[in-house]
Order: C-alpha cells, then sequence, then structure tokens
C-alpha cells in the first residue's frame, strides 16, 4: 500500500510540534517524549497547542506569571497552581481574544483541552517533578448531548440528484460543476455507502481499490489499517470516475491518489467540506449537513436496516462500541416508543 498520503500528513504534524514545542519550556518536550509511542502526531500537535494556550493564559491573567515568557515558565511555579487557576482557565476558554482575534469554546472544546492538561501534569507528577495534580480535582465541563443530525432516505437522494445534475446551484457554480460532477458523485457516494471518515476518504489511492471483492483500504483513525467494504451503486460511479480520471495528469506526489483537486493534487479535507457544504445547501437548506454528517447518515442507516451496534460499530471503525451506542441511543429510544402497545394486557 502506498502510504505516502500518511506519511506526509503524520510529517506535516511533526514540524507544526516541533515548531510549537521550542516555545516552551525544556519539560515539556520530556513530556513527548513519554507519549510519543502512544499517541498520533496529530494528537500531540493537539495537546502542545493546549499547553501552549494555558501558559499564555498563566502569563496574561496570573500576577504571579506578569513578565515571563512561554518558556520561562518553570516547575516551582507549577506546582504552586491550584484547582481555582484551572477553573479559571476554563471560565477564560469561553471568550478570549489573541492577536486582535476572538476565540470562543463550546463544553466539547474545554473537555479536550482540560483533558491534555490532565495527562501533561500527570506525568509531572508522576516523574516526581511536581508535588500534587491538581487538574485531578477540577470538575469536567459537562457536554449537553445533542440529536444527531443526518439526512433521511428522500434527503440523501435529493443531495445525490443534486450533485448528479446540479439542481438549483448558480450559474457560476454550475460551470465549475460540469468539469467535476463525476468525481463529486463518485466521492459522496462512496461516503454515503460506507460512513468512512473525510480523512479516510482523501487519504485513498487508487492501489488500495479492489473491485472484484468491492474493498478499500483505508488508514483509520489512530493509524490502523482496516478495510471497507462499498456497494454496488459505489462501484458504479467509482468505475464511471476512474474512467476521467485516467485522462488526467497528477501533480507530483499525487500519482496514485484517487480523487484529484482542481489543480490535479489530492483532495484535502477542506475541499471536501466545501463540497458538502455546497451541495447540501440546495438539498438540505433547513439542515447543516457536514462530511460528519454523511458518515452519521450511514450509520443510522445501517443500524435500521440490521439492528446490529457491533457490525455499525465494526464498519464504522469505532475501537468502543459503546461510542456508537452512545450515538444511535436516540434510536433505540425510538423503537422502544413504537413497541408501547405491543404487549397486550386485555382483550378489548
Amino acid at each position: 500500500m502506498d502510504d505516502s498520503y500518511q506519511k506526509k500528513v503524520a510529517r506535516d504534524q511533526l514540524v507544526r510540534l516541533r515548531e510549537v514545542i521550542a516555545e516552551l519550556p525544556p519539560y515539556v518536550r520530556d513530556f513527548f517524549r513519554s507519549i510519543s509511542e502512544t499517541t498520533q502526531p496529530r494528537t500531540r500537535t493537539a495537546y502542545a497547542y493546549d499547553i501552549k494556550t494555558f501558559f499564555e493564559f498563566l502569563i496574561d491573567e496570573n500576577p504571579a506569571f506578569r513578565g515571563k515568557t512561554t518558556r520561562d515558565i518553570d516547575l516551582a511555579s507549577l506546582n504552586q497552581l491550584t484547582a481555582s487557576d484551572f477553573e479559571e482557565y476554563l471560565d477564560y476558554l469561553n471568550l478570549y481574544e489573541k492577536d486582535g482575534r476572538e476565540y470562543t469554546n463550546n463544553a466539547s472544546a474545554k473537555k479536550r483541552k482540560l483533558v491534555a492538561l490532565r495527562t501533561f501534569f500527570r506525568f509531572l507528577y508522576q516523574s516526581e517533578r511536581i508535588e500534587q495534580n491538581v487538574t485531578e480535582k477540577v470538575k469536567t465541563p459537562k457536554i449537553h448531548e445533542k440529536n444527531i443530525i443526518r439526512m433521511e432516505s428522500d434527503e440523501v437522494a435529493d443531495f445525490l440528484d443534486t450533485v448528479e445534475f446540479g439542481n438549483n446551484l448558480s450559474k457560476q457554480q454550475l460551470r465549475f460543476h460540469e468539469k467535476m460532477k463525476t468525481r463529486d458523485l463518485a466521492m459522496m457516494t462512496l461516503m454515503l455507502s460506507t460512513g468512512i471518515r473525510v480523512s479516510e476518504c482523501v487519504g485513498i489511492n487508487i492501489s488500495d481499490i479492489d473491485f472484484d471483492r468491492s474493498s478499500i483500504r483505508v488508514v483509520r483513525k489512530g493509524g490502523n489499517e482496516d478495510l471497507v467494504y462499498f456497494s454496488d451503486e459505489a462501484a458504479e460511479v467509482l468505475l464511471e470516475y476512474l474512467e476521467e480520471r485516467k485522462k488526467i495528469d497528477p501533480a507530483a506526489g499525487s500519482e496514485d491518489a484517487l480523487f484529484l483537486s482542481s489543480h490535479r493534487t489530492r483532495m484535502t479535507a477542506r475541499n471536501v467540506e466545501y463540497m458538502v457544504k455546497k451541495y447540501a445547501r440546495v438539498a438540505t437548506p433547513l439542515k447543516k449537513i457536514t462530511p460528519h454528517k454523511l458518515r452519521s447518515t450511514y450509520g443510522t442507516a445501517l443500524y435500521q436496516e440490521t439492528n446490529d451496534i457491533y457490525l455499525v460499530a465494526s464498519v464504522l471503525g469505532h475501537k468502543d462500541v459503546n461510542t456508537t451506542r452512545k450515538h444511535y441511543a436516540a434510536m433505540d429510544d425510538d423503537k422502544k416508543w413504537r413497541s408501547r402497545n405491543d404487549v397486550q394486557l386485555r382483550e378489548d
């Protein structure tokens, strides 16, 4: 398998990680070395930004750190922090300004940032660099579960019709659509018939596809390879797109990429997000559809057809079935409601 794309993504993340670490104290580098074998580069980069943001907060908002740079923050100072300092930080994350730009964080984002700090401070505590880990005393932001946004079967049909025929697109959009509609239809059909993540989709190489078995090798979240199986409907549009793809001279480095942009380079996740948004605005104007919502749409449909939560978890690439169950619990409630009259206690 040509994994040059995945290697490039990992390399780019490592470059960004090193840039951020260079602005932080030496003991932070020790932390990242300690988790290098158990985390992906993307996760470590996110952790680095979260630690840097916390240090910047301390410098801007805590008098004890006033006048320091992010590299100046020593372990003795961190050892003096209390749970209140972290609670103030979570409050600060609701709305703050940096370099003239405002930033906001919802409960989910704050929880993720707190997890990063807990992991970091746990390392400092376990390696006896600080005497206490007060992050464990900080209450985790409560996340209110939202209803899953997904498309119903008629909306999926309208969405794919828009992708294929350009229904109700603007004149400017139609000019571009005429050139790219075969690619767009292949990509959207594949995502809706497999539930793959957008990162998995753009990472597909032509050499990953096996039409005899209707399968594609993808690199899952976490870096593991997996096989996903596509429908006959998806196979048809993929084959049609591949005939067009043969006529394109790819840019250097994208020779084996399945989906190419108008610049003949491998499609990016941002390209796909824009594509989905463009078609969804027309087909489902009352729903905010994103690439992840295509995944939810497929997961819902598969669960409705099979009633097998373990199968859905496996197909979607969830490591923990509880992750799947959490997302589709509302459907179980609906089944419970519809079955409320199935057992008759007395004859009418």
